[in-house]
């Protein structure tokens, strides 16, 4: 079984910024992708950004330039940087890991979720 733990939520205000990570526990053999996603009041949850070994990261396009992910391997942790945050940004934010089983087989596992909010 694994654990996702998250950490970094807050309250900023617009322009501000926010760190959030994730780590992994349990039985990791690997972990083929790192993702965010954060819901809304009222909306879906949406994908906001992953990072996959070897495959070049993705971002939606309303946070291209402000966010950036990223991975550390060797601690099981996936990271969330948002810089010049915007009161649409507001939001619970996911975790999602696609991790590797020692089988071969990929299993998804989520966070307990985050809240974000950006307001002045």
């Amino acid at each position: 079984q694994v654990q996702l733990v998250e950490s970094g939520g807050g309250l900023v205000q617009p322009g501000g910024s926010l760190r959030l990570s994730c780590a992994a526990s349990g039985t990791i053999f690997s972990i083929y992708v790192m993702g965010w996603y954060r819901q809304a009041p009222g909306k879906q949850r949406e994908l906001v950004a992953s990072i996959t070994n070897g495959v070049p990261t993705y971002y939606t396009s309303s946070v291209k330039g402000r966010f950036t992910i990223s991975r550390d391997n060797a601690k099981n942790t996936a990271y969330l940087q948002m810089n010049s945050l915007k009161p649409e940004d507001t939001a619970v934010y996911y975790c999602k890991m696609v991790v590797t089983s020692r089988w071969g087989k990929n299993n998804d596992y989520w966070g307990q979720g985050t809240q974000v909010t950006v307001s002045s």
